[in-house]
Formats: structure tokens, C-alpha cells, sequence
């Protein structure tokens, strides 16, 4: 109908956390993945476009494995590619970033085939304006792991704007708008042109860490302090401890936005 639906998944919930979580008897993705994450922490993968298209040693992606409570580790090759370890069904197993972006994409493709009636088979997937080349292209790869032709790849900021209609919402010929961006890990500024329905990307600026999960970092490593300094115990390498106070530090920072008063 030459609108934009943004579909609901199962949940109901317009927007589904990119987790992916293994349980002795099931594979979780999304909500599910992520409401038993207290209990399973070891065994659920969130994050994964962090790692996407990285080296192992990259500084970038080891700051961020210091802070996951699942195991990576390097595939021993020259390409130096990060690997997921879980425990599936009693035996270990390694999967690159790719392949875990590419079982959240398989539910979405779900979610939508139920939504429309009919196959999926072509898709535009989007990511963060600061992607390079390299990540870029592995997002594209993760698509055709999930089955999906992916026609092209869009700056998320520039999805944003046709979400929101924006094309449709201009009177004038030529339009100048700024897109503030920022999502669970990312952070996107764009500066888009928009002439008769055309988005030209002007200019654009980003923050790879800057976005909820680095919120929810740092109230939690404000409160791992502020233990260790009551109580003069390090929790640091209590993982189930840690997954437990993460999950309080993100109700604590949803709580202001749902406040009335």
C-alpha cells in the first residue's frame, strides 16, 4: 500500500531485543531470549553486531567481551575471527557473530510471513551509519544465512526518516533534516537532503558505543564499586550475580521514562 507497517512480533511488542539464548531443551530468540537471561547468562548471546565484520583482537571488540558474560574467543586463523561459545544440548559449540545475527533475522522473517500471509524472500537490512566495508558486508552475509536476498543494505538513520514518513510529510521541493538515532548500542546523528522523495545522506557522525547497553554498563559498574566499597567484596566474577544486577540497572533506567509524575 506504499506505506511503511512496522510489524508486531509475537510478543506484540513493535521493537524484539537481538538475543539469542540456548536452554536444555530449546533455542530462545528475542523476548523469550532475553527474559530468562538472569537464569541462563552463559548460554545468551546478545550484542552480536558489535563482534560483526571485528577481529578478535580488535581493542573495540575485546572491551566489549570483557563486559559479556559468554565466552569469545579467536578462530586461530589468520582473519583472526571472533567465535561464540554456548553448550547446546550437552555439547559446545562455536558460532561467528554472522551466523547468531543471522537466527535473529530468520525470526523477523518469521514474524513477517505471518504478519503478510506469504514468502519473504527479499530484504533491505539496516545498520549503523558508521559501518565499514567490512561490516557492512557481513551483515549482508549474515541475510543470506537466513535465507534472505538482501537487495541492499541502508544507514539506519536513513530507515529511520522513511519510517517515520518523512518523504511524505515535506511540502517542499528541496528539505533539509537532522536524525537524531540512538538505539540499544549505537549512536547516529545524519543529516538528510530530501528532494521529491529522494534521501541524500549530507553528512553523518556516529558513536559505535554509545546507546542503552552502554547505559546499563555503566550503572553497572557504578554499582559494582559502590558494593565492593560497602561491603569490601568484588562481585566482578560472579556471572549470574552480574546478569541479575544488569537486569536491575536496566529496569532502574527504563523506570524515569515510564513515570507520570
Amino acid at each position: 500500500n506504499d506505506g511503511v507497517e512496522i510489524i508486531a512480533n509475537d510478543q506484540g511488542n513493535r521493537t524484539t531485543p537481538s538475543y539469542v539464548a540456548w536452554t536444555k531443551e530449546d533455542r530462545l530468540l528475542g523476548d523469550a531470549a532475553k527474559n530468562q537471561v538472569a537464569n541462563n547468562a552463559t548460554n545468551t548471546v546478545f550484542d552480536a553486531k558489535r563482534l560483526i565484520g571485528r577481529k578478535f583482537s580488535d581493542p573495540v571488540a575485546q572491551s566489549d567481551i570483557a563486559l559479556w558474560p559468554f565466552k569469545v574467543l579467536s578462530d586461530g586463523s589468520s582473519e583472526d575471527k571472533p567465535l561464540i561459545e554456548v553448550t547446546v544440548q550437552g555439547e559446545t559449540k562455536r558460532y561467528q557473530p554472522e551466523e547468531i545475527s543471522a537466527m535473529v533475522l530468520v525470526k523477523m522473517k518469521q514474524t513477517a510471513e505471518a504478519f503478510l500471509g506469504t514468502r519473504v524472500k527479499d530484504a533491505v537490512v539496516t545498520v549503523p551509519a558508521y559501518f565499514n566495508d567490512s561490516q557492512r558486508q557481513a551483515t549482508k552475509d549474515a541475510g543470506e544465512i537466513a535465507g534472505l536476498n538482501v537487495l541492499r543494505i541502508v544507514n539506519e538513520p536513513t530507515a529511520a526518516a522513511i519510517a517515520y514518513g518523512l518523504d511524505d510529510k515535506t511540502d517542499k521541493a528541496n528539505v533539509n533534516i537532522l536524525i537524531f538515532d540512538m538505539g540499544g548500542g549505537t549512536f547516529d546523528v545524519s543529516i538528510l537532503s530530501i528532494q521529491e522523495k529522494v534521501f541524500e545522506v549530507r553528512a553523518t557522525a556516529g558513536d559505535p558505543h554509545l546507546g542503552g547497553e552502554d547505559f546499563d554498563n555503566r550503572i553497572l559498574n557504578h554499582c559494582m564499586k559502590e558494593f565492593q566499597r560497602q561491603h569490601k567484596c568484588d562481585c566482578s566474577g560472579n556471572q549470574r550475580a552480574l546478569r541479575r544486577l544488569r537486569t536491575q540497572c536496566e529496569r532502574a533506567k527504563r523506570s524515569p521514562s515510564s513515570q507520570t509524575s
